[in-house]
């Protein structure tokens, strides 16, 4: 008699890396065969003699990995990988919506930087504008308006200028466990 176990479908993981390593980790990854996403950002430095714009990770510490948890043994030897992010042994899957929320944020073209993880806030819509149908928290300042993305599983989050004409009001957050600000519209 034959089996009618179904097969996993790979989803996304986070591997915790070591502090400056998550492009060499990726890339490792990806020559392994694995999806990795590392989403970063631009910042302009100085040093005393020149300014430098540096590409950094939106997420440092972290390499985005889709794949089937079984098949997971083969990341974890390469150099650099402290573990999975998970529940003692046992990696949690980052949920779908969150990884697509990242990856259109940093295609979009738009301003996006690390921000502190927030569990309470007003949860806005994005109805216009590259990222219509996204969900954040709405921040504001004298400056610019942001809204604000996160990866509940890592407790770190991301913010994105946005115009405030984008955004309406969905409704009173409160920290909840469970509430993932970031999902896209369909």
């Amino acid at each position: 008699m034959s089996s009618s176990r179904s097969v996993p479908s790979p989803q996304w993981f986070a591997l915790h890396v070591k502090a400056r390593s998550e492009k060499v980790v990726a890339h490792v990854a990806r020559n392994k065969g694995f999806d990795e996403f590392v989403p970063q950002y631009k910042v302009r430095r100085r040093w005393s003699d020149r300014l430098k714009v540096l590409e950094l990770p939106l997420f440092p510490g972290y390499v985005f990995c889709k794949l089937e948890v079984e098949r997971r043994l083969p990341l974890l030897t390469i150099p650099g990988v402290i573990g999975f992010v998970g529940a003692g042994k046992n990696p949690l899957p980052i949920d779908d919506a969150e990884i697509a929320a990242i990856q259109a944020a940093v295609s979009s073209g738009l301003i996006a930087e690390p921000f502190p993880y927030l569990t309470s806030g007003q949860l806005v819509r994005l109805q216009e504008g590259p990222l219509a149908g996204l969900e954040g928290f709405y921040l504001a300042d004298r400056k610019q308006d942001r809204i604000v993305v996160s990866v509940s599983l890592l407790q770190r989050s991301m913010t994105i200028e946005i115009d405030r004409a984008w955004v309406v009001p969905v409704r009173e957050a409160v920290a909840q466990v469970g509430w993932r600000p970031a999902v896209l519209a369909q």
